[in-house]
């Protein structure tokens, strides 16, 4: 029988590797990526960039979208439902005008139709984008703001709309509704500052990753909390944070 001094040596998998939350992005970073990608024809990327913010989807449901998952008839919708790969639960979020646009103007460039992915691979083994590929591609965007690629990650997208709403309405039960967190009974407790603890609160629990150190909510389940979430959505999202 082997013994624990003869077991092979496995590396942890984050050695040598710069992890943890990735921060949301800023407004000004927003409209200044847009800006760019407009200016310069990146139809594909434009579309890509505005239905990630808007969605608030994680990255393998973003780029498993398929066409008719945003589309009614041959228009885009307004607001859209997707059942999330990790939960299993319908997620709905609404599709701002100015990604509407854009992923018409990619739908219509790319000549797709309903049954096909939204961001086809360019990989003749691959149906649709990448997570690998998507970050790599929002690493671009990043290096191009000027950014530190290690503060951001796909994960940013989502986190970003959430950011903003949540500073907005205080309302962190309805941002855990809009970004289909399975849980919604409990909040991370985490060791932090007054300052951390009154400003970034919310924006530390958006990411949803803490499994352990909970707390229940001191406050019932909201029977119609799914309607104020949904009134913020049918708000729309204007810079104005």
């Amino acid at each position: 029988m082997g013994t624990a001094g003869n077991a092979p040596h496995r590396e942890p998998w984050n050695k040598g590797k710069l992890v943890g939350q990735k921060a949301p992005f800023k407004l000004k970073d927003i409209w200044a990526l847009r800006v760019r990608l407009q200016m310069q024809g990146r139809v594909r990327e434009l579309a890509l960039f505005n239905l990630g913010i808007d969605s608030k989807l994680r990255g393998c449901d973003l780029v498993g979208l398929k066409v008719r998952d945003v589309c009614h008839g041959d228009q885009v919708a307004a607001r859209a439902i997707v059942v999330q790969h990790k939960t299993q639960r319908p997620v709905q979020f609404e599709i701002t005008p100015p990604a509407r646009d854009a992923v018409q103007a990619w739908i219509q460039l790319a000549g797709l139709k309903p049954e096909d992915f939204l961001f086809p691979s360019r990989l003749h083994d691959s149906p649709h984008l990448g997570t690998r590929q998507y970050a790599r591609i929002l690493g671009h965007w990043v290096d191009e703001l000027g950014l530190d690629r290690a503060d951001y990650g796909t994960h940013s997208m989502r986190r970003t709309k959430a950011t903003l709403i949540y500073r907005r309405t205080k309302n962190l039960r309805a941002v855990q509704l809009l970004l289909g967190h399975s849980k919604l009974d409990y909040l991370p407790r985490r060791t932090m500052s007054r300052r951390t603890r009154d400003h970034d609160w919310a924006t530390r629990h958006v990411a949803g990753h803490s499994r352990t150190y909970y707390k229940p909510l001191s406050v019932g389940a909201d029977p119609i909390l799914s309607h104020r979430a949904d009134a913020i959505l049918s708000q729309g999202w204007k810079p104005t944070a």
